[in-house]
């Protein structure tokens, strides 16, 4: 295509919902753009990887209910591509199986705008497979077809071919067809397929939030109806639905269905999110801490320039690491600052951030609490070392006292600070107060601290009952039970991989 000087569209599929189903060049292309033009379809997580100046357009695309029509969304992206700008059309699926890409295609090409297909894996197969359906299988289905569900019954004469589909395809998928069912079953039957066909209807495939009904041609209708099931979903006919018993695999995972709630700050949430998610968990992030730079770093700076004259750094978070190596870069310095300093790390975490900054410690506790950091330095002498201590402007004062009683003299260091991030407050308080919650997860005393602060003592003591809290450790359950909240899962391993199995290991008990 010959480039006209303008910009830029990329029509791109965002898959079927499962944002880990985006292709790598669809990714490429999202964080490119200048402009995102995405619909209810596309992941909400797939929104964060735009560059955070790129501008978002909403164009709905609901049934019924669309924000923009498909007119008015072909000139926004002819005028947004004249304008200049480099666009991402973000369209749930692929955007030439029923997507209306083409449309899109050809109004961009009418006018000069140059313009790319990045094509997305289509529901017709993905949501299929994550309900345990292959829609071809050896012996059982050889060839399939994806129908679109939307056609207007009323209309005069319909242009589905329903004398051959009915008998001429193994398996059939319809797409936006749940207002259209009993139509859809009424013609298969009429024109040939056994009423005694396996039927699968799968809402929100490939998401935590997906939901399938089975049954036949002959009680399809009546099972939906009884389950209340809506669009968005796909429907499966064929011998293949069958193997559903057997190969169903993505609603059995533990936590499958469990709504889970993160309040780690929002730049770490996400760890502990695609933990749960891969546990089958519908995660919110919900922020309660957020992590801020101190005003005056005088005194971080003055530490860190005199690191040789320290016997031991004792670092007890990844923050700390962060922050010490962005201000050692300020003052122009490297890992090399450490040369003859020990370090101590509380946990894994910790001592894989200061690997990832070229530096080994020499004492990583058992147990990932502050206790452990005291225990840890048992068989060490301590008497006239130096230590320094780089942490959060308010923290426990255990590691700090119980080191200056075996005799170390301590200098405890601020290096960034934590507050309530009030953006999660209105969120907060509305799961709360919907009783849409399962799960509430605390990392630590922090996380406990600020979400009561967030949602205030009396809607956290009146928790429902059936709400589970989750702690890290030990430290951060005494936290939330002197708030009155009860902590019915707690990680033997104190870190977020053993926050994720204990919740694991409470859901199969």
């Amino acid at each position: 295509m010959r480039d006209t000087g303008v910009g830029r569209v990329y029509l791109v599929g965002a898959g079927p919902g499962d944002p880990g189903l985006l292709t790598v060049r669809g990714l490429q292309c999202l964080r490119e753009a200048d402009a995102l033009v995405y619909d209810r379809l596309a992941n909400d997580r797939l929104l964060a990887e735009a560059r955070p100046d790129a501008e978002r357009i909403y164009v709905g695309k609901e049934p019924d209910a669309h924000t923009l029509t498909q007119d008015e969304i072909c000139q926004l992206l002819v005028r947004l591509g004249l304008e200049g700008k480099t666009v991402c059309r973000l369209k749930g699926g692929d955007p030439f199986v029923f997507g209306r890409g083409g449309e899109e295609a050809l109004a961009l090409l009418e006018v000069g705008v140059p313009f790319e297909i990045v094509p997305g894996v289509t529901s017709a197969i993905a949501a299929a497979a994550y309900a345990g359906i292959p829609v071809t299988h050896r012996g059982v289905a050889t060839s399939f077809a994806a129908i679109t569900g939307h056609e207007d019954p009323t209309k005069g004469e319909s242009s589905i071919r329903w004398d051959r589909l009915a008998t001429g395809v193994d398996t059939l998928v319809f797409l936006m067809g749940v207002g259209n069912l009993p139509h859809i079953v009424e013609n298969l039957v009429a024109n040939g397929r056994p009423a005694g066909t396996p039927v699968a209807l799968v809402r929100w495939g490939t998401t935590p939030k997906q939901r399938v009904v089975t049954g036949t041609l002959a009680d399809i209708v009546e099972r939906v109806a009884a389950a209340r099931l809506k669009s968005p979903a796909l429907i499966v006919v064929g011998e293949v639905v069958a193997l559903r018993e057997q190969l169903k695999w993505f609603d059995q995972r533990p936590l499958f269905g469990k709504r889970v709630v993160v309040t780690r700050s929002r730049e770490q949430a996400s760890a502990l999110t695609e933990k749960l998610e891969a546990l089958g968990a519908s995660v919110t992030e919900a922020p309660t801490i957020r992590i801020e730079d101190l005003a005056d770093y005088a005194e971080v700076d003055s530490a860190l320039r005199q690191l040789a004259t320290y016997d031991w750094v004792v670092f007890t978070s990844v923050n700390a690491v962060q922050h010490v190596r962005r201000r050692l870069d300020v003052l122009g310095l490297d890992a090399r600052a450490f040369g003859g300093v020990q370090l101590c790390a509380i946990g894994p975490a910790t001592g894989d951030a200061l690997r990832q900054f070229g530096l080994r410690p020499e004492l990583v506790p058992e147990r990932f609490v502050a206790e452990s950091v005291v225990e840890a330095f048992a068989e060490h002498d301590l008497a006239g070392k130096r230590v320094l201590l780089p942490r959060a402007l308010e923290a426990r004062e255990l590691i700090p006292e119980k080191l200056a009683e075996r005799g170390a003299h301590v200098d405890v260091v601020p290096v960034y600070r934590t507050v309530a991030d009030e953006r999660s407050a209105d969120m907060l308080k509305q799961l709360v107060a919907s009783g849409e919650v399962d799960v509430l997860t605390f990392t630590a005393s922090s996380t406990v601290h600020n979400f009561v602060k967030l949602v205030g003592e009396e809607a956290a003591h009146a928790l429902p009952a059936e709400v589970v809290c989750a702690s890290i450790g030990p430290v951060t359950s005494r936290t939330a039970e002197e708030y009155g909240l009860t902590v019915a899962v707690e990680a033997s391993e104190h870190t977020i991989d053993g926050l994720a199995d204990a919740l694991a290991a409470w859901q199969q008990a």
